[in-house]
């Protein structure tokens, strides 16, 4: 399948891709409303949570060198299948945890199981669309769309119901959509199915792919975003409750996460849609800048104001992941692309998986404000190379 496919088949792949990033990231989201209901259940702390959370997306990072190699080799389809199917069992045995180590041990399921789906829908989308900015846009608003349901869903079924009901509401999506997906997605040729698993981590052509200095220097962009991601979608609702006055349980703290994912969903394939047009790194700095503001605002400014104001300045913001993409498969061929994305997602998602730890121990041991403050301080490093990029012409 290519880009000059017909439109009704390119809009079936979308539509079934979007929906898989819909319900493998959302089965994730459902963890955030309910982190205090899960450290009241295992009288656990935030820092203890946040480790277990930072783990499942540690292992979700592992997994997206492999699944994109095995997408290379073996087609994208058998490897989106296989990530609905993990997140479904995944997300099932952790709404059955007996222990936090359970708890634990199953949210790294989880993480392997969504690990597989997303560079492998990269892939294909990069291979159907010509201009793929706007198709990986609208990739990541379907995981921004799950940021709107999921949230508000589970932290009404965590107070009403606990939060292992919550939990297993991931399953009930992941299962349907896998059905879908295995029945109405498109047989894809594999890129390179002569491509020898050997040779993939191959260490002095892993070495070479990164160290290109456009793609180093990308990798370092996408760090930052991604802890800045990590944070706010491991612990967001969790700040909100302890944090900002008048926001006292986990359902509201999920509406306004929801809201802030809901205003993501729409700015994700505009500023995709930018960065075709005009520039990646424009579209990429104007989401950082409104990012950093929109945690400022919701640190130090009081009252509903500030908490309206902060919350849809952040959610405008969280627009980077469609423009960050498509600036790495701007610099990686047809026969790299599902190993190479896949590389330098393991290497930027695991190096960022430390968000959700850092920030928790941080709130734990200093409170909110220095927690946020450090994910402020990235935000504006990005910001500033970004900047120099542009302004002495580096060409990275």
């Amino acid at each position: 399948m290519s880009s000059t496919g017909d439109g009704e088949s390119r809009r079936t792949v979308l539509s079934l891709v979007a929906a898989g990033n819909f319900a493998q990231l959302g089965a994730r989201f459902l963890l955030s409303p309910v982190v205090p209901l899960v450290i009241l259940q295992f009288d656990a702390s935030e820092s203890t949570v946040g480790l277990a959370l930072t783990l499942m997306w540690a292992t979700y990072a592992l997994f997206q060198f492999p699944s994109g190699v095995l997408a290379d080799r073996l087609g994208e389809r058998r490897l989106l299948l296989t990530g609905l199917a993990g997140t479904a069992v995944g997300t099932t045995l952790i709404a059955l945890s007996p222990s936090l180590v359970a708890y634990g041990l199953f949210a790294v399921v989880l993480g392997a199981g969504a690990g597989l789906f997303f560079s492998p829908a990269s892939s294909l989308l990069s291979r159907t669309f010509e201009n793929s900015g706007g198709a990986l846009g609208a990739l990541t608003a379907g995981g921004a769309l799950a940021g709107v349901a999921y949230p508000a869903v589970g932290g009404f079924l965590g107070d009403t119901y606990g939060w292992r009901v919550a939990v297993a509401a991931g399953a009930a999506v992941a299962i349907p959509t896998l059905l879908a997906t295995a029945v109405y997605l498109p047989t894809t040729t594999p890129a390179n199915p002569q491509r020898r698993l050997a040779a993939a981590i191959d260490p002095s052509r892993v070495v070479g792919l990164l160290s290109r200095p456009s793609v180093a220097y990308t990798t370092l962009v996408a760090i930052a975003v991604s802890f800045t991601f990590q944070a706010f979608s491991s612990l967001f609702p969790t700040f909100l409750v302890q944090y900002r006055p008048g926001i006292d349980s986990p359902a509201t703290a999920g509406l306004v996460f929801g809201a802030v994912f809901g205003l993501s969903s729409v700015a994700q394939p505009l500023a995709g849609r930018l960065s075709d047009r005009v520039s990646r790194d424009l579209a990429i700095g104007s989401s950082v800048a409104l990012t950093a503001t929109g945690f400022l605002l919701l640190l130090f400014v009081p009252g509903t104001v500030g908490l309206a104001l902060g919350a849809t300045v952040l959610g405008v913001g969280i627009s980077w992941p469609g423009p960050v993409q498509a600036r790495f498969m701007d610099q990686l061929s047809d026969e790299e692309r599902g190993y190479g994305f896949g590389l330098v997602r393991t290497v930027y998602m695991f190096s960022a998986a430390p968000g959700s730890v850092v920030v928790g121990t941080l709130a734990q041991r200093a409170g909110w404000v220095p927690a946020y403050g450090v994910v402020v301080a990235i935000l504006l490093a990005c910001l500033a190379t970004l900047l120099a990029n542009e302004l002495f012409s580096l060409e990275l």
